[in-house]
């Protein structure tokens, strides 16, 4: 009985060598330059600067794809102002100040609200001027309409074209963009007295128009829409 003991220990004794001798050759053993394990959230440019005394790396951390902000081409104004001009580096202030600004875009409401304020103010909306212009110029303009209305005058306009709308002007003022369009447009119109007479103007013959208008907007604002603040005659 002893003996068949002695045997089966030893058998046990010579299965554990093995087994701790197998681990041993497949895990191996810690020499202080194992790699570290994996770290999915480390840093980039932590895991690629390289080790010793070579070059330091900047400390800059670059997002995945990350692209350096493009020069924008210098005539990127085309057909709106000439590269190196005036207007065109208040074009390019506008466009740093919001970058989505488009001055196609912009000269297309530009046009809209030039008809609409025209209008307007012929039919004596004063709701709509309301919205479009600032409170300065729309006293001038309510002031016209009431001056109008008490001498029992009404004005016939019929808006017949804008032959041209072109950018005259560009800056930034304070964080506010400042554009100023002259309009080339066509207009029918006739003011009539309380009896009927034209008392100014005609009823069938157009009339060339130049107007100079200067509109801003806060760049940055949430409110999209830009402000008629100034108007003259053009030459």
């Amino acid at each position: 009985m002893q003996d068949s003991f002695d045997v089966t220990t030893l058998i046990f004794l010579v299965l554990a060598v093995f087994v701790i001798w197998r681990l041993r050759s497949v895990l191996g053993q810690k020499t202080g330059h194992e790699q570290q394990p994996f770290d999915p959230l480390a840093r980039r440019d932590q895991q690629s600067r390289p080790s010793g005394n070579g070059p330091e790396q900047d400390n800059v951390v670059r997002l995945p794809g990350a692209q350096p902000a493009p020069t924008p081409p210098a005539d990127r104004w085309k057909g709106f102002a000439e590269p190196g001009s005036p207007i065109a580096a208040g074009l390019d202030e506008i466009a740093r100040a919001e970058p989505s600004f488009d001055a196609g875009t912009f000269l297309e409401g530009a046009k809209a609200a030039y008809e609409m304020i025209v209008m307007s103010f012929a039919h004596g909306d004063r709701r709509a001027l309301k919205d479009l212009l600032r409170k300065d110029v729309y006293d001038g303009f309510e002031k016209a309409i009431i001056d109008r209305e008490r001498r029992g005058e009404k004005v016939e306009t019929t808006f017949v074209s804008i032959d041209k709308a072109e950018i005259v002007g560009a800056e930034v003022r304070q964080g506010t963009g400042e554009i100023t369009v002259r309009f080339l447009s066509k207009l029918i119109t006739a003011t009539r007295d309380a009896s009927g007479a034209v008392v100014d103007g005609s009823s069938d013959a157009v009339v060339d128009v130049t107007d100079v208008w200067t509109f801003d907007r806060k760049l940055g604002s949430r409110d999209p829409n830009w402000r008629l603040i100034a108007t003259e005659a053009g030459q």
